[in-house]
Parts: structure tokens; sequence; C-alpha cells
């Protein structure tokens, strides 16, 4: 079982940014999208999830859509919305059906640094 985790962090104060939704799905061959799984980041900022690839194609590209447009939203005053960024979308392959794959995001409103970590 491979495991999908991640770490999301506020780029504009330093925190952990909680509570934002996130999907997984595989990109099908048509161009449309297999939901793997849907969760939330924990308060602080975390989330670990097992999938099971077991006979996928290990050059199957798959698709984590974190919702960052509400989590901004809430976080910023009216004079100083300037958001057009609502969601952060990292397109990754997955080779080793029994590695981890964990990519930490640093997110702004309107930007964000992502990466492949061990």
């Amino acid at each position: 079982m491979a495991i999908v985790s991640s770490h999301t962090l506020n780029g504009v104060d330093g925190t952990h940014a909680g509570g934002i939704g996130v999907s997984l799905s595989r990109i099908l061959d048509d161009g449309g999208r297999a939901r793997v799984f849907e969760a939330e980041m924990d308060d602080g900022g975390r989330l670990s999830q097992t999938v099971d690839l077991t006979g996928a194609d290990p050059s199957s590209p798959y698709e984590m859509v974190f919702a960052t447009g509400p989590y901004w939203a809430a976080r910023q005053s009216a004079p100083h919305r300037c958001q057009i960024m609502g969601e952060v979308v990292v397109r990754f392959v997955m080779p080793d059906a029994d590695a981890k794959y964990h990519i930490p995001v640093i997110l702004s409103p309107n930007s964000y640094s992502v990466w492949w970590s061990s």
C-alpha cells in the first residue's frame, strides 16, 4: 500500500494551514477523473492517506487538488482581497505501489511552492 501525505503551510504568517479540503484522483485515459479519496487537512495542516495501488499502471497520472480559496477567504480582510487562485493542483505519478509520497505545500493567496519529500 502506498501512502500519500502532505503538509500545508501558510506562507504569509508562517502557521500551519489546517482545514483545507483535498482530493486525490487518478486521471483516466479519456481525461476523466476517478476519485481515490476526499479529505481535509487536520488542524496542523497535515494529511496522511493509505492508497491501494494493486493492479494500477505505475505510469498512471494522479491529481491532488487543494481547495485553498475558502481558506484564504476566511483570513483576508475585505480591502486586501486580491485573490484569483481558488485551488492548487499537483499532478504526479506513483510508480512504486509501496512507497510514501509526501507532498508539502507552502501557500499564499496567489502563489504556492510544492515538492516531493520522503
